[in-house]
């Protein structure tokens, strides 16, 4: 029942997820590039918009998608562009094999954005 004990169980319960950027070369070993991407974002402001649980999770999926059009050399403004003219008249878009073409790295994107 030592904080070591507690540490070391943290680690074997969570090895797989602790380890995937061992398996994966554009995985970095820490999310400091993340946090430190987010921390461009404002916070409350007037409208308070990343106050509430249901704001702070709307935007880190738009982050989320800047910041991976980014690193797919896409331009991040024509690819949201292209999702909100693109997904809502599409068939099926909540299923998965359909997302997966509107993904960053998808032929389409790249072609388009």
């Amino acid at each position: 029942k030592s904080s070591l004990t507690t540490a070391m169980n943290y680690l074997l319960s969570n090895r797989d997820g602790l380890t995937c950027y061992l398996k994966d070369g554009y995985c970095d070993i820490s999310n400091n590039t993340a946090e430190n991407s987010i921390g461009l974002l404002p916070l409350g402001g007037k409208t308070g918009f990343l106050v509430t649980a249901k704001g702070a999770k709307a935007s880190a999926i738009v982050y989320s998608l800047i910041k991976t059009a980014k690193a797919n050399d896409l331009d991040p403004e024509r690819y949201l562009k292209y999702l909100f003219e693109k997904l809502p008249n599409t068939a099926n878009f909540k299923d998965a094999e359909t997302l997966d073409q509107y993904l960053p790295w998808a032929t389409k994107p790249q072609e388009k954005c």
